[in-house]
């Protein structure tokens, strides 16, 4: 079933929630409402510990135009400026920390800070038509989106910085070359191959990969004796999960493991009481 949102409407296949931009007239850029409806669909699954892979797409021929155009002519006074970035502050970290798998199936041009939406993504499949453009500076804003956290990472500080200095594209096959996609497909198989790499992810350890995640946003800022501290603290973790003795005892009795049945099997609490059970003072 399709639940719609303002600009954004999501669709849950088994373990794997599709969140697909929704507002081509627009060609999908980032307005007020969308960023909302993302914010309210980040925050539904960060609670719902049966999504375990995000499937993030969009709808029509453009994955995201970046800014509402619209907006900005209207909008660009330094407390509206502020404002909006104090609610975008509320989004986008989240997004990028989510703990479970973002899987983004890239369609048409992904510009300013729609590049930057689409690189919030754990993993990126490209459609033939994709394309990857800056258009900050064209524009004389502030790079984005996160953008600036997340491109470095990926391509490294020299390649980011002559992308964006220069407004440059980036189209498909040079994504791929780069580690942006993990792949290059026909626009027709978009879906099809980023939907199976979001059930594979959520058919692994997905709450082990999300925790992971934490400490993989965390390796360029921390020392060499924090990381192993960090690793330390997630293994500890990782290691009381139903996630770990699936696998291990899969291992041990030479099958595949199945970590959605053991996951199913075995829900984490998240220390609160049922939402019909009445809180009491002690």
């Amino acid at each position: 079933m399709i639940k719609q949102y303002p600009h954004i409407e999501t669709e849950r296949q088994g373990p794997v929630l599709i969140v697909r931009l929704a507002n081509e007239i627009a060609r999908n850029s980032l307005t007020r409402e969308m960023r909302n409806s993302l914010r309210e669909v980040t925050r539904e699954v960060q609670d719902d510990f049966t999504v375990r892979a995000v499937y993030l797409t969009a709808k029509g021929e453009t994955f995201c135009a970046g800014g509402d155009l619209k907006m900005l002519t209207k909008a660009s006074a330094p407390w509206e400026v502020h404002r909006r970035f104090r609610h975008a502050s509320t989004l986008f970290p989240p997004l990028v920390t989510l703990n479970r798998p973002v899987v983004c199936g890239v369609r048409g041009a992904a510009i300013g800070g729609g590049l930057g939406l689409a690189l919030m993504a754990d993993q990126l499949v490209a459609g033939e038509s994709a394309k990857f453009t800056a258009g900050f500076f064209r524009l004389g804003s502030m790079v984005d989106c996160l953008t600036l956290f997340t491109l470095p990472r990926i391509v490294g500080l020299a390649k980011a910085r002559n992308f964006l200095y220069n407004n440059a594209s980036w189209d498909a096959a040079a994504a791929a070359e780069l580690g942006i996609a993990i792949k290059v497909v026909p626009d027709a198989d978009v879906d099809t191959e980023g939907l199976a790499l979001a059930h594979r992810l959520a058919n692994g350890p997905a709450e082990v990969m999300g925790l992971a995640k934490q400490l993989l946003l965390r390796s360029f800022e921390t020392s060499v004796t924090e990381m192993m501290d960090y690793e330390g603290f997630g293994q500890v973790l990782a290691m009381s999960s139903a996630e770990f003795r699936e696998g291990l005892s899969a291992l041990i009795e030479k099958r595949s493991p199945d970590f959605l049945k053991a996951a199913t099997e075995n829900p984490l609490s998240d220390g609160l009481p049922p939402s019909d059970t009445p809180l009491t003072r002690g």
